[in-house]
């Protein structure tokens, strides 16, 4: 970590050094002197120098029209630090502007004060009437899919795909009912075919032969993912899809037989709703009432990712706002991972996302990996897939605001990380489908974030969900408001498959059922959190060994419940308090209850009440003479979670 601190340092230096003018910071590397600031402005021309911020008098000289040409001009100036100043305004891109070590040592920024605007679509017009409700634009290349896209952008606004059913999901009759080995085990006991994989089995009842297979895209639910894929056939007598490419498990899988079909023109149920009719080439917009088409703005993605930062490093990226991406028509796999970012980032150094803001994209917000790459204060919401996707080395993701992500693959991570010596902290993330942060790898810290409302539909997640963890600390952190709907459950804190060693100390949960889940994992420690749930409060560690649990306080309103507290070798100084009265342990075989039995305070545990007096805010007091103080048990604030002002 005093590495991370002393990079962190020599950043601010480098960012004070850019707001005072790079040319001085050249003259005293030894460069030229020369100044190394381009310029990008709508009212550009990449005919120009673009050596300076707006056009001369005569019209001969001033800023590129273009982010592109102000690269490649960058690139031919022989000095290691660039900078490229970009002037407030729309600018539409039809193709990603790539960074390569080429462009080591470059700057893309946003003027002071300026909103810039990277709209990786373009502009639909051209809006008809098409039938009683519907307005329709005519798309080049749509018929034979040069042009295809899974987001569209009305005034705005990140809009709905044509959905059957209207809401919740059809029911299908296909099975697969061959047992999970668990993720380190293999997966499947048997791989599934091909066939298993690429067909459906409906009921007569929902599908018919109005279905046009052309247009029609499937959501295949899973358990804790989802496959989106499109369709090649469909035959009415035997009542089976075939997709057009494999999902990621097969339908009927983990007993899920859920399925919805998107794009289609018996989807549009209400206003506010579009599908792209491949077999017409046009897209079909159902308006909002008081949307006059004749004026709205709407925007059609052309592009995956805005910006490729393929290699090279020192490279800075701020103050921009990018929107408007797509994504190809696939599974997405495990938290819709296989999709690219609208900023992308792979083996950088010391690359730097900074004041950014990132929405209405149809895949991941940012995708980055690399060494000391920082994404700091970036506000990134309603995205068809992840918020942040960041992992490597010496990673820094802080004070993000993360929201309203996988509009269209619920299965999407809000935030995810992962390598070695990294920290996820004071970032606020909520209004998220499924997990909220996920992270693995080694040495990482996950400090002081604020989380709520995640693990809106898919299941066997959590506000904090860590696979195959080694030496992580989960410290500071507020997770309230996780509902459970299903499945294999939702969790505050979660330490799955081959985690070890880590440390869950000084978080607070606050509404939640299970606030610690703990599966195939051994030698962690759990102390000093404060977990509070209205109804019953169940912690659970199935196939677990070698835990500690001590200094922690439980109240539940229902029963308090430990699964297979033979997995806690080290268990002291807690406060429990079951308004119920009920303080129970349940013994598993595997992941059967082979038996219930009160559990009775010993070294040192007190079943009694802590005598809260306050904790909606962050801020954990007791009233005096509550056992807590007794028990070590140290205050807890975390009123603090979540970005810094």
């Amino acid at each position: 970590m005093e590495e991370i601190r002393h990079w962190r340092s020599c950043v601010l230096v480098m960012v004070l050094a850019g707001q005072i003018g790079l040319s001085s910071v050249f003259a005293a590397q030894g460069g030229s002197g020369e100044s190394a600031d381009y310029f990008v402005g709508p009212n550009g021309s990449d005919s120009w120098s673009g050596r300076a911020p707006t056009p001369n008098a005569e019209g001969t000289d001033g800023p590129f029209a273009t982010l592109g040409a102000a690269c490649e001009a960058a690139r031919k100036l022989g000095t290691r630090w660039r900078r490229i100043v970009v002037q407030a305004g729309r600018y539409f891109l039809d193709k990603p502007v790539v960074l390569t070590d080429k462009d080591t040592g470059l700057a893309i920024e946003a003027a002071p004060g300026a909103k810039v605007h990277l709209i990786g679509g373009r502009k639909v017009v051209g809006w008809k009437k098409d039938g009683a409700k519907f307005y329709s634009a005519a798309l080049a290349g749509v018929k034979d899919r040069k042009w295809d896209f899974r987001a569209l952008v009305v005034n705005g606004r990140y809009c709905r795909r044509a959905r059957l059913p209207q809401e919740g999901a059809f029911r299908h009759e296909s099975s697969f009912n061959v047992p999970w080995m668990t993720s380190t085990g293999g997966g499947w006991k048997r791989k599934p075919t091909n066939e298993e994989l690429t067909t459906l089995k409906y009921r007569p009842e929902d599908l018919g032969d109005w279905l046009d297979v052309n247009n029609a895209e499937i959501t295949v639910y899973h358990m804790w993912d989802e496959s989106l894929i499109g369709l090649a056939g469909m035959d009415t007598k035997s009542n089976t899809l075939t997709f057009s490419s494999p999902t990621g498990h097969p339908p009927g899988a983990f007993g899920v037989k859920k399925y919805v079909v998107w794009n289609v023109r018996q989807g549009m149920t209400e206003a506010g709703r579009w599908y792209l009719d491949r077999t017409a080439g046009k897209v079909v917009y159902w308006p909002l009432p008081g949307e006059d088409m004749s004026e709205a703005e709407v925007f059609a993605p052309v592009i995956e990712s805005i910006i490729k930062i393929q290699s090279g490093s020192d490279i800075t990226i701020r103050g921009l706002t990018l929107s408007v991406t797509t994504t190809p028509l696939k599974a997405g796999g495990f938290g819709a991972g296989r999709f690219d970012g609208a900023i992308s980032v792979s083996s950088d150094k010391n690359c730097q996302l900074v004041d950014l803001e990132i929405l209405n994209v149809g895949g991941q917000g940012v995708k980055a990996s690399g060494t000391r790459v920082v994404v700091e204060r970036c506000h990134v919401h309603h995205t068809g897939a992840c918020g942040i996707k960041c992992s490597g080395t010496a990673v820094v993701v802080s004070d993000n605001h993360i929201h309203d992500i996988g509009l269209t693959y619920p299965s999407a991570l809000a935030l995810q990380g992962g390598g070695k010596d990294s920290q996820y902290s004071h970032n606020e993330i909520h209004d998220a489908p499924y997990t909220a942060i996920n992270c693995g790898g080694e040495n990482n810290r996950i400090e002081h974030n604020l989380i709520y409302r995640a693990m809106l539909e898919l299941h066997d997640g959590g506000g904090i969900y860590c696979f195959a963890g080694k030496n992580l600390v989960l410290r500071g952190n507020f997770i309230r408001d996780i509902v459970d709907t299903g499945g294999y459950g939702a969790s505050a804190y979660y330490l799955d498959e081959r985690s070890e060693n880590c440390l869950v100390e000084g978080n607070l949960s606050v509404g939640i059922v299970r606030p610690s889940h703990n599966h195939m994992a051994k030698n962690n420690t759990i102390r000093n959190n404060v977990f509070i749930s209205d109804g019953d409060t169940r912690l659970t560690f199935p196939r677990s060994s070698g835990y500690t649990f001590e200094r922690n306080v439980l109240v539940a309103q229902g029963k308090i419940v430990f699964d297979n507290p033979d997995a806690i070798t080290t268990w002291k100084n807690n406060c429990l308090f079951s308004q119920a009265g009920n303080v129970e342990g349940n013994k598993l075989d595997r992941y059967s209850k082979k038996g219930t039995s009160e559990l009775e305070p010993d070294a040192g545990n007190v079943f009694a009440d802590p005598l809260l007096i306050e904790f909606g805010k962050g801020v954990v007091r007791f009233a005096p003479g509550s056992p807590a103080a007794s028990l070590g048990i140290k205050p807890i604030d975390v009123s603090s979670a979540g970005p810094r002002r």
